[in-house]
């Protein structure tokens, strides 16, 4: 640009001298004159070809520099008229045509995989070289139970105060991890990393197994407790209708009470025994739900004398706390009582003598049980609906799994965990 301004002064300056010239008389005209006239003139066509050979061309490569620095692959360089230099300006044209298909490209390639990570069924999240969020998905806002993408954006997942969040940043690099929630849940979580201008991004990768997990398990047990349910039910009829023979042809024999109360202790543990079986059994019958529109404080109201029958004999303080909109939700009436019965029961035999239970109904279609007892350890919550896990010395852990896949037919999502304020609540939520 320097280099043209001083070209364009020097030929104004030219130009003054030679209309300086035109001034002069021809009478005063001499042959200094004519010469001087005649220098100017080849000045003049020197100047015009030297830009036409030099500056233009120049100052087509400068506006291309310029066009390279503003990353304008749109406009194009106009030829000189110079071979050289028109043969630089096809290649540097052909090199922006190739750049702005590129970018065209890769413009569409984003957005494409844009769009596949906002509807992927998994959750994506991308994380800074800090390990703050800096993109999540629709699918991760959901596992991991926020709303916006502006409640989790810029924050470490140790201060995301969720469940998935606190098992997610105990996972170390480039490291698969299966995560079991309190809330049933089940989450394959994946710490990873991907090279981009030389540098690795990490980021995160959730897939959700539950329905997978939960249908696969179901199939075990379900087909364990059908063939253990057949062959205890056969061998105990059998054993105890030849029990009741025996017993019956030793009544008319002398000395023979001992034997015979054996036999009796006998016939009651094998009840026994087929009553365990089909307490089992009756997980696999459970019927289907007949979901109607009922008030969310029916089920608490049915329950009510049976929940303060059984506070009352624990020594335990009831409390109840009914929503005054009293929404409607769908609901199997006879199913979730049951399922109610099985929470409050845990409740109250995990809390001791004096302490207090809470069950509250919101207008959000949420119920919730509290319970100031001895609260569940960490180690136990992620194993709290799988199948027959119990803490009771004597449990069969069917309670949980019962009440797991009544509320899963009801399409609820539920949680139970201790809270840092001591307190165990078990959350239960219907879709509206």
């Amino acid at each position: 640009m320097k280099l043209k301004f001083y070209f364009l002064l020097l030929a104004l300056l030219i130009l003054a001298v030679w209309g300086v010239l035109f001034v002069i008389t021809i009478e005063q005209r001499g042959t200094l004159f004519y010469i001087t006239e005649g220098l100017l003139t080849l000045s003049l066509f020197f100047l015009l070809f030297f830009y036409r050979k030099v500056l233009k061309p120049m100052e087509s490569i400068g506006n291309g520099m310029e066009l390279l620095r503003e990353q304008d692959f749109s406009s194009r360089l106009t030829k000189v008229g110079q071979i050289e230099a028109d043969r630089i300006i096809t290649i540097f044209n052909r090199m922006m045509d190739q750049l702005k298909e590129e970018r065209l490209r890769l413009r569409e390639q984003n957005h494409f995989l844009d769009l596949l990570v906002s509807a992927s069924p998994m959750g994506v999240i991308i994380l800074t070289f800090d390990g703050e969020v800096s993109l999540i998905n629709k699918a991760a806002l959901r596992f991991l139970g926020v709303a916006t993408e502006a409640e989790v954006k810029g924050l470490t997942f140790d201060k995301i105060a969720t469940p998935l969040a606190e098992e997610i940043a105990r996972i170390p690099k480039n490291t698969t991890y299966t995560v079991r929630l309190s809330d049933a849940m089940i989450y394959r979580c994946s710490r990873l990393s991907f090279v981009d201008r030389g540098f690795a991004h990490p980021f995160i990768l959730i897939e959700s197994l539950t329905s997978e997990v939960v249908k696969a398990e179901k199939v075990a047990y379900e087909k364990v407790i059908r063939m253990i349910a057949h062959e205890v039910n056969n061998t105990v009829a059998g054993l105890t209708s030849t029990l009741d023979s025996v017993d019956t042809a030793l009544e008319t024999m002398e000395e023979t009470e001992e034997i015979r109360e054996v036999m009796k202790v006998c016939v009651e543990r094998s009840y026994s025994m087929s009553t365990f079986i089909t307490n089992f059994a009756n997980v696999v019958k459970i019927p289907e739900a007949q979901l109607d529109l009922t008030p969310i404080n029916q089920p608490v109201n049915a329950c009510k004398t049976f929940m303060e029958g059984l506070c009352l004999t624990k020594g335990v303080n009831l409390h109840i706390e009914l929503a005054e909109e009293n929404p409607l939700v769908k609901m199997d009436a006879l199913l979730f009582e049951q399922v109610l019965i099985n929470i409050i029961k845990n409740a109250v035999e995990s809390t001791s003598t004096g302490g207090h239970v809470t069950i509250c109904t919101a207008a959000d279609a949420a119920i919730e049980v509290i319970d100031d007892g001895v609260g569940i350890d960490k180690e136990v919550e992620a194993k709290l609906f799988s199948p027959f896990f119990s803490t009771k010395p004597n449990g069969q852990g069917i309670g949980l799994l019962f009440t797991r896949e009544v509320l899963n037919a009801h399409h609820c999502t539920f949680s139970l965990r201790t809270y840092a304020d001591g307190l165990t609540r078990f959350k239960i939520a219907f879709k509206q």
